[in-house]
C-alpha cells in the first residue's frame, strides 16, 4: 500500500483536490493518506472530508490523522507539504500593513518582495524540519513542495538537504493555458506549448494550435482592444498586466496579472492612480482574498463535512500523475520546479528553475531548455537576485542578506530608498520575530 503524507492537512479544500485525485488514479486508489495538521477543528474537517470521498469513490483507501509530524511521515511513499506559517493572521497581515506605512503597496506578497521574503523566512526552517525528519523516517519518499515562496524553499532546501528527492509544484503553468484558451475561444486541450523560466515568471517560449503559431493572434487581439477577455479564474484581476508585458517583451508570463504586477519595477507606483486604474490592479489582493475565503469556508465546511458522500472531480494539479509515474514507471510530463543543474544554462547554477519535467520511476528528471530569450533571461536574474540573497541569509545565518535582498527587489527599489528599505525590513523582523528563527530576530530593547 502506498502511504501519502500530507503536512498542511488543514488546508481542505486543497487536499480535497489532491486526496480527491488519487483516488480516481488506479494506482493510488488504495493508498494510506497520512493527514497532519497543527489544528485539530480543522484536521478533524480534513479527515472527515477524506473520508466521505473514499465512500464515495469505493476504493480500499484508509485515512489516520496526525498533530505529530513525525508520526505521519513515518514510512512514507510520497510526502505533500501545503501550510502557512504564521497563518493569514497574523503574517500576512503584518506583511501587508507594514509596508503600507513606508507607501509600499503590494498585491499577493508571498513569492517576492518583502512579503516574498518575510514567508520564506518563516517557512524554510520548517521545510528543513520536514526534510530532516523524512532523511531519519521515510528516506526515500520524494517531497511534492506546494508552499511559497516556491523558489526561495526549493532552493533553500537543495542548499541543506542534497539528497532529498523533491520538486516544487505550481499550477501557474495549467491555470493561464486555461485563460489563454478561454481568450482565444480554442479548447485548452489542443493547445501545445513549452515554457521554461523561474517560478511565476516563466514564459510560453511555444504556443500553438494544430502547428500553428498563436503569438500573432494574442498580439492582434490585444492591440484591437479584444483582449484579455473578462476574467476567467480571478473575476477581480483582468490580465492587463500580462499583455502588457507581452507586448513589451515578446512573450506571456505564466503567472496572473496580480502576482506579476509586483515582481516589476513598472505598474504599481506610489502617487501614479493612472497606472492602477488604466491596467486594474487589484492592490492588497490576497487579504481581500483571505477574508473572502474565510467568510465562505464555514459554509462550505457544512455541506463537507455533514456527512453526505462527496462527488470526487479530478483537478487540474499534478501530484496525483506524478506520483502514478512514479509508482507504475508510465512515462508522465510535468512542470516543476528544481535546483538548476544545467536545465536552463542562461541562469545561474542552483538556482530553481522551472521547466518540463520527465517523470518516471527514476524520479523527476528536468528538460534542458537553452533558447530563452535575452530580455526574459534579464528579467528572470531580477528575481533570482533577491532569492538568492534570502537563501544565503537562510543557509548563512547572516541578517544583512536579508536587507540586501530586499534592496535588490525590483518593486520595493522602485519606491523606497536604502534608509527606508533597512527600516522597513527591522519594523518587519520585530513584528514576526516569533515565528523567525533566533538568528534574525532583532534585539529586543531591555
Amino acid at each position: 500500500m502506498t502511504k501519502i503524507t500530507f503536512i498542511g492537512a488543514g488546508s481542505t479544500i486543497f487536499m480535497q483536490n489532491i486526496v480527491g485525485d488519487a483516488l480516481l488514479t488506479p494506482s493510488l486508489a488504495d493508498s494510506h493518506f497520512a493527514l497532519m495538521d497543527i489544528d485539530p477543528e480543522r484536521l478533524a474537517e480534513s479527515e472527515t472530508v477524506a473520508r466521505a470521498m473514499i465512500r464515495s469513490v469505493g476504493t480500499g483507501a484508509t485515512v489516520s490523522t496526525h498533530t505529530d509530524r513525525r508520526a505521519a511521515l513515518d514510512g512514507a511513499d510520497f510526502v505533500i507539504t501545503a501550510f502557512q506559517i504564521g497563518g493569514y493572521k497574523p503574517c500576512t497581515v503584518t506583511d501587508f500593513e507594514i509596508p503600507k506605512q513606508y507607501g509600499l503597496r503590494q498585491t499577493i506578497a508571498d513569492t517576492l518582495g518583502v512579503g516574498g521574503i518575510m514567508r520564506g523566512l518563516r517557512t524554510v526552517p520548517v521545510l528543513w524540519d520536514v526534510a530532516r525528519d523524512m532523511a531519519q523516517l521515510c528516506p526515500n519518499a520524494t517531497l511534492l513542495q506546494y508552499v511559497n515562496p516556491m523558489a526561495i524553499n526549493t532552493w533553500a532546501l537543495a542548499e541543506r538537504f542534497p539528497a532529498l528527492k523533491h520538486v516544487g509544484l505550481c499550477h501557474s503553468v495549467q491555470n493561464t493555458v486555461e485563460e489563454l484558451a478561454h481568450d482565444l475561444d480554442l479548447p485548452k486541450d489542443e493547445i501545445r506549448y513549452r515554457v521554461a523560466g523561474v517560478n511565476h515568471v516563466a514564459f510560453f517560449l511555444r504556443l500553438e494550435h494544430q502547428g500553428r503559431d498563436l503569438y500573432p493572434a494574442l498580439r492582434r487581439g490585444h492591440h484591437a482592444g479584444q483582449l484579455p477577455k473578462a476574467p476567467l479564474l480571478m473575476p477581480r484581476c483582468p490580465n492587463k498586466v500580462r499583455y502588457e508585458v507581452m507586448d513589451h517583451l515578446g512573450y506571456f508570463c505564466t503567472e496572473s496579472s496580480e502576482h506579476l504586477a509586483e515582481y516589476v519595477p513598472w505598474f504599481i507606483k506610489d502617487g501614479r492612480r493612472d497606472l492602477i486604474d488604466q491596467f486594474q490592479i487589484p492592490l492588497d489582493e490576497y487579504p481581500t482574498r483571505c477574508e473572502e475565503q474565510v467568510a465562505n469556508w464555514k459554509e462550505q465546511a457544512k455541506t463537507l463535512t455533514d456527512g453526505r458522500d462527496i462527488k470526487v472531480i479530478r483537478s487540474h494539479e499534478f501530484a496525483a500523475d506524478l506520483m502514478n509515474a512514479i509508482v507504475t514507471d508510465t512515462p508522465y510530463v510535468a512542470y516543476g520546479n528544481l535546483p538548476n543543474t544545467g536545465q536552463i544554462p542562461q541562469l545561474p547554477l542552483g538556482a530553481a528553475v522551472e521547466t518540463p519535467c520527465l517523470v518516471d520511476s527514476n524520479g523527476v528528471q528536468p528538460s534542458v531548455v537553452t533558447d530563452i530569450p535575452p530580455q526574459l533571461v534579464a528579467l528572470m536574474r531580477s528575481q533570482i537576485n533577491v532569492q538568492e540573497l534570502t537563501v544565503r541569509a537562510l543557509v548563512e545565518e547572516n541578517p544583512e542578506h536579508i536587507y540586501h535582498a530586499a534592496m535588490m527587489d525590483p518593486h520595493t527599489a522602485a519606491e523606497l530608498d536604502l534608509r527606508q528599505i533597512r527600516s522597513l525590513v527591522s519594523d518587519l523582523l520585530t513584528a514576526h520575530a516569533d515565528w523567525l528563527p533566533e538568528w534574525c530576530r532583532p534585539a529586543r530593547a531591555a
